[in-house]
C-alpha cells in the first residue's frame, strides 16, 4: 500500500508546494531556512540519512517530523523532542462570526515575525509570510490576530500561524481566522490539515469544535550538527 502524503507531512511538503524554496535531492531536502527550519530525507537509508545530516541547519535547527522514529543521523544531535497530533477537516462545523479580515503580504512581514515572535505559534522565519494565503484583523492599526497556510502537497493544505497578540485574546479571532482559511481550503477542493502538540488540551478542544479530527501521531525532533 502506498505511503499517504500525509504520513510524512515535511517529505511531502518538500517535494510539493515547497520545492522551489528547497534544496537537496532524492535522497534528503530542506527548506531555506528564511521559509522555516524544516527537512527530510527520503526514508531511513544509510545514504538518505548522511544526505540529511550534511545540510547546514539554520538559526532554528533542523526540524525534522515522522510518523515513526527515526534514526538520528550521524554527526546531529536532538536538542527537542515532541509528540504532536496531526489533525484534519472533511467539513467545518456551522457558526463563525465575520470578522474584518485583510490579506497580509510583504508590506506586513515585520509586523507578522513580531507576532509569531510574541505568540510562538510554532516555527515562524522572515520569509513564512511569503508562502502566502495569511489574513489578519487589524484593530486600532495593529495586527491583533492571523491565520494563513504552510505545508501544501496535492490536495492538502496545512493550516498554520495561527496567532492572536494578547492584548486582543477572548474575542475569538483566532477560532475565526481559522475556520475561514480551512474554509478557503475546502473551496479550493482540498483538505485542510494542521499540527499541534498532543499535550495542548485547549487547543485540540478548539480544533475539534471547528471539525477537525485526528488523524495520527506524529513526532517532531530539532537536530542540530555536534
Amino acid at each position: 500500500m502506498s505511503e499517504h502524503p500525509l504520513d510524512r507531512p515535511v517529505w511531502s511538503a518538500l517535494n510539493g508546494g515547497w520545492k522551489a524554496v528547497s534544496w537537496g535531492d532524492a535522497q534528503a531536502r530542506q527548506l531555506d531556512p528564511d521559509y522555516g527550519p524544516f527537512a527530510a530525507s527520503h526514508d531511513r537509508s544509510p545514504d538518505a540519512l548522511t544526505a540529511l545530516a550534511a545540510f547546514t541547519p539554520g538559526p532554528d535547527g533542523l526540524w525534522v517530523v515522522e510518523d515513526e522514529d527515526f534514526p538520528l543521523p550521524s554527526g546531529m544531535t536532538v536538542v527537542k523532542s515532541a509528540l504532536c497530533h496531526q489533525m484534519w477537516a472533511q467539513a467545518m462545523t456551522p457558526g463563525g462570526k465575520a470578522l474584518d479580515v485583510m490579506p497580509l503580504s510583504d508590506g506586513d512581514a515585520a509586523e507578522m515575525l513580531a507576532l509569531a515572535l510574541l505568540t510562538k505559534p510554532g516555527p515562524f522565519a522572515a520569509r513564512t509570510h511569503a508562502f502566502g494565503n495569511f489574513i489578519g484583523v487589524k484593530i486600532d492599526g495593529r495586527l491583533a490576530a492571523m491565520a494563513g497556510e504552510r505545508m501544501r502537497m496535492d490536495g492538502f493544505a496545512e493550516v498554520s500561524g495561527v496567532c492572536t497578540h494578547p492584548d486582543f485574546r477572548g474575542r475569538g479571532l483566532a477560532s475565526n481566522l481559522l475556520r475561514m482559511v480551512a474554509e478557503r481550503i475546502l473551496k479550493r477542493g482540498e483538505v485542510p490539515f494542521l499540527h499541534t502538540y498532543a499535550d495542548n488540551a485547549v487547543a485540540i478542544a478548539m480544533y475539534e469544535g471547528l471539525g477537525f479530527q485526528f488523524r495520527k501521531e506524529l513526532m517532531l525532533r530539532v537536530l542540530v550538527q555536534e
